[in-house]
Formats: C-alpha cells, structure tokens, sequence
C-alpha cells in the first residue's frame, strides 16, 4: 500500500518526515549552543540562559544587594530568569519555523 488516493506516496511522505527529524536534532543542537541575555530592574540582575533552556550565569550589582529588602532581589532574580528563559524559547521557535516539510505545510 505504497499509493493511496490522489497520489500520496507514503514512502516519499516517511523519508521527509526523517529528512526533518534529522534537521530538528540539527537546529536544537545548534541552538543549544547558542545564549541569550535577560536584565530585570534596569540592568541590576543580568540573566543568560543558553537554547537548551538551562541558566548559566546570573549577575547581580551589588548595588540592589539590600538586606532589609531581600523580597526585592528575589523577584528580580525570578524576573530576569522568566525572561531569560522567554528569550530562549522564542530562540529555539524561531530556529524551529526554518524547517520545511514538504507536504505537510
């Protein structure tokens, strides 16, 4: 049952399936390599996370270092990391709308 009707070929379909599958774990790979930098309270906590969403540095200005208002800082710390791990995601989608299928977009 290779043929079904109006021409579809499955065995054409199965191989540009695996031709994207294959660029998929490309562009993820790719990606994870790649970073992305957040900021939360003007520039006083600095993110960067990488495209496999993993967090790999946080800066914090000793200036926004208030221990009466540690509440602060953690909601900074917590800003910079939601945004930074947007950032990401909006990065691995971006490089995940590159891929084409043919026939099936």
């Amino acid at each position: 049952m290779k043929r079904l009707g109006g021409g579809f070929d499955m065995n054409k379909m199965m191989k540009q399936v695996e031709k994207a599958q294959v660029e998929v774990k490309r562009l993820q790979e790719e990606a994870g390599g790649r970073t992305v930098e957040a900021t939360s309270g003007g520039g006083m906590v600095r993110v960067t996370v990488n495209g496999k969403l993993e967090v790999l540095n946080i800066e914090i200005k000793p200036e926004v270092v208030d221990p009466e208002d540690i509440e602060m800082l953690q909601d900074l710390i917590v800003a910079g990391v939601n945004e930074g791990l947007k950032k990401a995601q909006e990065l691995m989608n971006e490089e995940m709308a590159k891929i084409k299928i043919p026939g099936l977009m």
